[in-house]
């Protein structure tokens, strides 16, 4: 079984800037992902075509099951607000968060919501190559308890504040509502755009009794009758 985790940034390719949703989906169906954890995503946003990404990418991989959360109703960097738990129901609504999509079927899906920082951040610009002071936007993280060939698993995927010391709190609150949530005898990986630049710092580590970051996610699945391969561009938890 293949876990990954893709930051999609909207579609935008690094390349030329531009969004495809062609590419985007072929990128996509190349992972080989059994369960597909999706970072800034957009549903009916102008600059990706007014698509519901998460749906598009679902149908490429041939998914049985997905879910777009978002974590803003409105524009990024425009007019928005918090989004609440019945907005993911609003197909037709305008937002940006994040989605998980499967091709093993999922039997219950959990939403833990992440308060923005309070306090503007500096933001290093590339293009104009500057500090900027960003307003920080709400977070959410998005899990998924997929039927397995060993047995249920929780997947769970989320991005968070690039505000530092921020996101170890909301890290903090997102495993704690992962472990509230999910059957403490189930197998979680949780993985995604955690805007932490190294691992966790070991008094955190401990606090949240995970493994450090940079062990081999599928070494720490051992115990399960089958290969479980989780490929992150940024982190994967165990629990």
């Amino acid at each position: 079984m293949r876990l990954v985790s893709f930051n999609i940034l909207h579609g935008r390719s690094l390349e030329d800037g531009l969004v495809d949703s062609g590419r985007l989906t072929s990128a996509c169906a190349s992972l080989g992902a059994d369960v597909l954890g999706l970072q800034e995503v957009d549903r009916n946003q102008a600059r990706s075509g007014g698509r519901d990404q998460t749906a598009t990418v679902a149908e490429a991989i041939d998914a049985v099951a997905w879910r777009f959360e978002p974590a803003i109703v409105g524009e990024p960097g425009g007019v928005w607000r918090a989004a609440r738990d019945d907005d993911a129901g609003d197909t037709g609504a305008v937002g940006y968060g994040v989605g998980l999509v499967s091709r093993l079927p999922v039997r219950a899906w959990h939403v833990v919501r992440l308060a923005a920082a309070p306090m503007r951040s500096p933001v290093y610009a590339t293009g104009s190559r500057r500090f900027l002071l960003l307003r920080d936007e709400p977070r959410v993280g998005l899990a998924a308890e997929v039927e397995t060939a060993a047995g249920p698993m929780t997947v769970a995927t989320t991005h968070l504040s690039f505000t530092p010391g921020w996101n170890v709190l909301q890290l903090r609150r997102l495993t704690r509502g992962l472990r509230r949530l999910t059957p403490a005898t189930q197998p979680c990986i949780l993985m995604g755009d955690l805007n932490l630049p190294g691992p966790v710092p070991p008094d955190e580590a401990n606090h949240l009794a995970l493994p450090d970051l940079e062990r081999d996610a599928a070494q720490d699945m051992a115990r399960l009758d089958e290969d479980v391969d989780v490929v992150d561009g940024e982190h994967a938890l165990v629990s």
